[in-house]
């Protein structure tokens, strides 16, 4: 019996999903092979596909991958997980990094097999983030710098010659101030809930956690509580010639008094707050930024100002990586992209089809003068006396038109988001370009994430009272509008750099796209907004109410939708931005994008901007929001223009 010959991977597959099933202690377990792996959900695991000619070394890489993902179901309890996971940003993606290390030294300290597949998969992961390249400790990921420690103190193993240099920039501070607990890791390694302690007190001894207590330290007091309550109202019982009124009114004294004195104390635990909250948060792969707590809303505030403009920048993306690296980033986006890559083609060609087609010219015929029309000319043959006829072309009422792309570069969006963002941005350039419609590619994020050296002029200033915003804007131009597709392709790969993508300050992100936007000569101005969640900076919201960003984009917002030509639409990722935006579109899944992308500005071209010719009557007297200077670099324009 003759049949299809067996491709040379497929018993490398089978056997490697026999050892996850097996390392997992699941059965049932569903291993496949896509080109969207690696990914873990529920009982199934999602591979990469094994290229056919195998080296030793992807081998090793996929086997390590797929070991990761069994010893996560066979040592992992997200209910656990959860319970134990910090408030903060920068402390979650620590809380994770450190429960994955824990993860994977209990495969490597029981199996020598195990811990070279894991630890390939390591080396390939710090080659892909650049860890060997980072000689600036503002830009080190603090989550990988804390997990390799961690994973040296449990598996005896030194990291790995390209981040070693990164790590030992921190080693001797994280030492200093976390080394006792470090050593008591090892002791609760097959303990969840205990690691998970310790793992809390490494937080908050690095200054990197939250300020309340461990969970666990919770419910002992809470046991404690309700032990004393109970013996207090025992004691109560006994007590004589005490009238039930006045043992109510004494209960409801000391209820009044201890809420006054919990109010001073939450009220001086919120000052301190304010005051120490220099710490950066390190985003983890699809984290989310913590959202403003809308708990000051009903207090008067001050206007939205900015503590300084000189530390902002503007920049190229070239000026912020140099060639070589830039090219590197930029493969390495194609190679990750390449099946998503056709999917949003597919999707650009038919919205190149509908603009073409609303570009098609028109002719008149049968006119007094113009060009002959050369299919007439039988008419003259059959009748000498019929006049010649001529034709005319006329105009489309297609008018110049000028799109910005504005794209969240925040440290949420790292991973997958980003990627998806830029190979869309980097297709939807090429397609507009082609049907003769101009595409600027734009990027905000923060130079840093401490606030920078905005929060160390503050500090040296005396720490005045609501600085307003207070960190050092980074406002990315990736590519702009009058520069050819094919001389800044390159430019979108520097997304992927890692330590580029910070904090999110969108309001004045937004004023800054809509002003070059105004500048520029095209009839009609379209800026989407890519982002995944609400404006954060914990600098300046340590220092100013819990919506104080918020509050500035939904102002901005507001001024581009009534009084401004440009037509704005946002375009929310896992986060809802429809309370923001008049015209927006929220997509749970980030593969979703492209089709989003397309699918929004194809129904922009095709319907009558009726509304943009009612904002044009509205500004007829000089409009709120002008353009800037020319020659600006710096945001001083921008912040005088809502004030």
């Amino acid at each position: 019996m003759s049949g299809k010959p067996e491709s040379p991977t497929e018993p490398f597959k089978r056997a490697l999903a026999h050892a996850a099933r097996s390392l997992a202690e699941m059965p049932d377990l569903e291993v496949v092979f896509s080109g969207d792996g690696p990914q873990l959900s529920g009982n199934r695991a999602v591979l990469p596909h094994p290229p056919r000619d195998l080296s030793s070394a992807e081998a090793s890489r996929i086997r390590g991958l797929a070991d990761g993902m069994a010893l996560r179901l066979a040592h992992h309890d997200a209910t656990a997980h959860a319970r134990g996971r910090p408030v903060s940003p920068q402390g979650q993606a620590i809380f994770e990094a450190v429960e994955t290390a824990r993860i994977e030294a209990i495969g490597s300290n029981a199996l020598g097999g195990v811990r070279a597949n894991l630890t390939a998969v390591l080396e390939q992961t710090i080659e892909r983030k650049g860890l060997g390249r980072i000689q600036d400790r503002a830009n080190a990921p603090m989550a990988d710098v804390v997990s390799l420690m961690v994973r040296e103190r449990l598996t005896g193993q030194r990291p790995p010659d390209g981040a070693a240099k990164m790590v030992d920039m921190f080693r001797e501070e994280i030492e200093a101030k976390a080394g006792g607990d470090l050593d008591r890791l090892l002791d609760s390694i097959d303990d969840q809930a205990a690691f998970a302690k310790v793992t809390r007190a490494i937080l908050r001894d690095l200054d990197m956690g939250d300020e309340g207590a461990d969970p666990t330290d919770g419910e002992e007091d809470e046991e404690g509580e309700q032990e004393q309550q109970q013996s207090d109202e025992d004691n109560e019982g006994d007590g004589e010639g005490q009238s039930p009124e006045g043992s109510s009114m004494q209960e409801t004294e000391t209820t009044d008094r201890e809420q006054e004195e919990g109010e001073e104390q939450a009220t001086e635990v919120e000052d301190e707050d304010a005051e120490l909250s220099d710490e950066a948060p390190e985003m983890g792969d699809g984290a989310k930024p913590a959202r403003p707590d809308p708990k000051d809303s009903g207090r008067p505030e001050p206007s939205y100002k900015v503590f300084t403009t000189t530390h902002d920048e503007i920049t190229p993306a070239e000026d912020l990586c140099d060639a070589e690296e830039l090219t590197r980033l930029r493969a390495y986006l194609d190679q990750q992209l390449a099946s998503l890559s056709s999917v949003v083609s597919r999707l650009a060609n038919k919205l190149q089809r509908r603009l073409l087609a609303q570009q098609n010219r028109s002719w008149s015929f049968d006119l007094e003068e113009g060009m002959l029309d050369v299919a007439r000319l039988p008419r003259i043959i059959i009748d000498p006396t019929a006049p010649l006829s001529f034709k005319q072309e006329e105009d489309t009422d297609f008018r110049d038109t000028v799109v910005t792309l504005l794209i969240d570069n925040s440290g949420s969006m790292r991973g997958r988001p980003i990627m998806v963002a830029a190979v869309c941005a980097d297709i939807l350039a090429r397609t507009l370009e082609r049907c003769a419609v101009k595409v600027e590619i734009l990027g905000f994020t923060t130079r840093a994430w401490k606030g920078g050296i905005s929060r160390d002029d503050w500090i040296k200033a005396g720490k005045p009272p609501s600085p307003g915003r207070l960190n050092d804007l980074r406002h990315i131009i990736y590519k702009s509008a009058d520069s050819p597709w094919r001389r800044v392709r390159r430019n979108l790969g520097l997304m992927m750099r890692e330590g580029l993508l910070k904090e999110n300050i969108d309001g004045e992100a937004l004023m800054w796209a809509h002003h070059r936007m105004m500048s520029r000569p095209e009839q009609r101005r379209i800026l989407m907004v890519i982002s995944d969640g609400a404006p954060v900076d914990d600098s300046t919201l340590s220092v100013n109410s819990g919506h104080y960003l918020e509050r500035h984009l939904r102002q901005v917002i507001s001024e581009i939708e009534t009084r401004s030509p440009v037509e704005l639409l946002a375009i929310g990722i896992g986060h809802d931005v429809t309370r923001y935006y008049r015209r927006a579109v929220t997509i749970v899944d980030v593969e979703q994008l492209g089709g989003v992308l397309v699918e929004q500005l194809a129904s922009l071209f095709e319907e009558e901007p009726k509304r943009v010719a009612k904002a044009r009557g509205l500004l007829a007297a000089p409009p709120v929001m002008q353009p800037p200077p020319p020659k600006a670099t710096t945001f001083a324009a921008v912040k005088e223009a809502l004030t």
